[in-house]
């Protein structure tokens, strides 16, 4: 259930109306693997394991809060969208949703492509071996420094956002003696009921170049006639966190008509479209994602239909899955510290992470779901508010929850579907040490973005 965004004051504790929150559900043990990993059991003796790991053991040795990421989930999930769309069509991971050399060498052995949106995130593709051809460079605002980086780099495609950033990239492209591919990044006015922040396609945003007013057109116009550019396609991403397909249907049959008026303007047929991501995952049990072979089959069927009815041959088509793949694989681990009830209200459960490690809550509302891990309990539920350790009200990393009456100070709780945009997001307020990433599998487990520490603060201060 969505809510609507309000600035931070005196109705942030608000109580909600008597009824608005769903009944607990009937075990508070029991963990929907619609949100956990593949691997994630409860033991007989109650304590929640990962990859064959019982969250204490991990606790003790990597210390909390902490991101543990299921690395068989991660390439399962590579696997079924690689194997869902076939070899006529590209799947780019979307790198912003969380990014690491041990990531990227893990698409590259699973065969995906990676789609970048900054320097940084470049380099962290080209350090750990990702070939150049298979990256896509986004962004809205490319510096030079950027564009000439993969240009020399040789990626596989820039997606142009600006009628700036055509001729830049052209000027970059020329200069080092090289015809650069690209896509026009289009924004097709469609609503993607989503939260305004993450909404990307209607045209009072920031990104891409609008359909409406012929803008789209005029940039495929500039951009056939430089020689430091060879324009392959369109593109275009309508939002995030998207579980209505009909959105992408108004966006491909825009798309394909802009096509059309290629072909019909130019004479040549585009040979690529990519209808972006933003597709949804279960972060509570009332959330009903696609699998990607629903999501597959939607899409080609709605690109051949519209091709066919516009004459035109099928483009290849790419996807952008970045949270569809590794949001769900990973969960926060977090240690109890307070419990304070509100009589009458609700009880306030103190956790030692926080915005820092997961600030999606306080930007967009998100919703997650939270357990007790350490232990099974019999208690009954108790209507709780999972917060941080952060000097904010609003730093809250679970709204509202059922947890069991008897959770208390030294307890683990894990909130799962957080393999996207947290550890991604995360930063260092209040001086807090951004957590690790901690990849499990087979009954091992290893650092891959280590705990920041101390001296890593105060080395960056420079006093």
């Amino acid at each position: 259930m969505s809510r609507s965004a309000h600035p931070a004051g005196p109705r942030y504790a608000d109580v909600l109306p008597e009824g608005h929150y769903a009944a607990p559900p009937a075990d508070l043990n029991t963990l929907d693997p619609r949100v956990w990993s593949r691997t994630v059991r409860r033991n007989a003796d109650g304590v929640v394991t990962v990859g064959g790991l019982d969250v204490g053991a991990l606790a003790e040795e990597f210390g909390t809060p902490a991101y543990f990421l299921d690395e068989d989930d991660f390439r399962a999930r590579c696997r079924a969208w690689k194997d869902a769309f076939g070899p006529g069509a590209d799947v780019f991971y979307a790198g912003k949703a969380f990014l690491s050399r041990a990531v990227v060498r893990w698409l590259a052995e699973e065969g995906l492509n990676l789609d970048v949106c900054s320097g940084g995130e470049l380099a962290t593709a080209l350090s750990a071996g990702m070939p150049a051809e298979r990256i896509a460079l986004h962004g809205n605002n490319k510096s030079t420094e950027e564009i000439t980086r993969a240009v020399e780099a040789g990626v596989g495609r820039i997606v142009l956002d600006s009628f700036q950033e055509i001729v830049r990239v052209a000027h970059i492209a020329e200069r080092l003696g090289k015809r650069q591919r690209v896509q026009i990044r289009v924004t097709v006015g469609v609503e993607a009921h989503t939260h305004e922040f993450i909404a990307t396609a209607h045209e009072d945003q920031k990104f891409g170049i609008a359909l409406a007013g012929g803008q789209a057109a005029e940039a495929v116009r500039r951009a056939l006639k430089l020689d430091g550019l060879e324009l392959t396609g369109i593109h275009s991403h309508i939002g995030s966190q998207i579980f209505d397909m009909a959105g992408f249907e108004v966006s491909a049959r825009r798309v394909v008509q802009l096509l059309t008026e290629v072909r019909d303007e130019h004479g040549i047929e585009l040979p690529e479209i990519d209808l972006g991501g933003g597709l949804g995952i279960a972060y509570t049990s009332d959330d009903d994602p696609r699998e990607p072979h629903e999501i597959a089959a939607s899409l080609g069927d709605i690109v051949t239909r519209e091709c066919a009815a516009a004459g035109l041959a099928v483009p290849r088509l790419s996807v952008e899955p970045g949270r569809a793949i590794v949001g769900p694989t990973a969960f926060t681990l977090y240690e109890v510290g307070t419990v304070k009830e509100l009589t009458g209200l609700r009880t306030y459960v103190s956790v030692d992470g926080g915005m820092s490690d997961n600030i999606r809550t306080a930007l967009y509302d998100a919703e997650y779901s939270v357990a007790l891990v350490s232990r099974s309990s019999d208690a009954e539920p108790m209507l709780s508010r999972v917060v941080g350790k952060h000097c904010e009200s609003g730093d809250i990393v679970v709204r509202d929850a059922f947890l069991p009456a008897d959770v208390a100070p030294g307890d683990l709780l894990a909130v799962p579907a957080t393999g996207a945009y947290c550890r991604s997001m995360a930063s260092n307020y209040n001086h807090a040490l951004r957590p690790p990433v901690v990849a499990v599998a087979d009954g091992a487990a290893r650092v891959i973005v280590r705990r920041e520490t101390e001296e890593d603060l105060l080395r960056l201060d420079v006093g």
